[in-house]
């Protein structure tokens, strides 16, 4: 190990414990305060370079790494709540639809309209909901952006929306 290296690794073995209590105070779940960490050590070793020469401005160094990995960490947290909100809408309006057509003709119909949408949107759509990945595991699957995939997955969900109701024909093709 280098000085710059050993520098890094002492810093955090002294404030690791510091910086998880500040992190533990900020979530509500444990298991979220110690994937923050795990992420704030890791952006700390991946920019060490920017640590500051003395001890004291090294310290809140870190811990201004971890409140923004906590603020990315929440952000994330965020968006992942709001897409499951708007799927479980999505889903109930869908077993409502299933509940008035029976369930063989609108596995069908989602089949169907699934089948109908560009190759792109399809497979993303596929291995989220029929494969069990999140939409940031498929954007990796797939090889493209996770902002990529999220853009092509909510125009792929307005699409199978108006398929499914039959308000649209047609299907932008990206």
């Amino acid at each position: 190990m280098s000085a710059p290296d050993d520098r890094v690794a002492d810093l955090l073995a002294r404030h690791a414990g510091d910086v998880l209590s500040y992190l533990r105070r900020r979530t509500a779940d444990p298991e979220d305060a110690a994937d923050v960490l795990s992420q704030t050590l890791t952006t700390a070793w991946r920019r060490s370079a920017d640590l500051p020469a003395d001890d004291e401005g090294a310290r809140r160094w870190l811990f201004t790494v971890a409140r923004g990995t906590l603020a990315n960490h929440r952000r994330g947290r965020r968006r992942a709540d709001d897409l499951s909100a708007r799927l479980r809408s999505e889903l109930a309006a869908a077993q409502r639809i299933a509940d008035a057509a029976g369930p063989d003709r609108v596995a069908d119909a989602v089949r169907e309209a699934v089948g109908r949408l560009p190759a792109v949107q399809r497979e993303l759509v596929m291995l989220v909901h029929w494969d069990g990945f999140t939409l940031v595991e498929a954007a990796a699957v797939t090889g493209v952006p996770a902002s990529t995939a999220r853009t092509r997955y909510a125009t792929a969900r307005v699409a199978l929306a108006r398929l499914l109701q039959g308000e649209s024909t047609t299907v932008r093709r990206e």
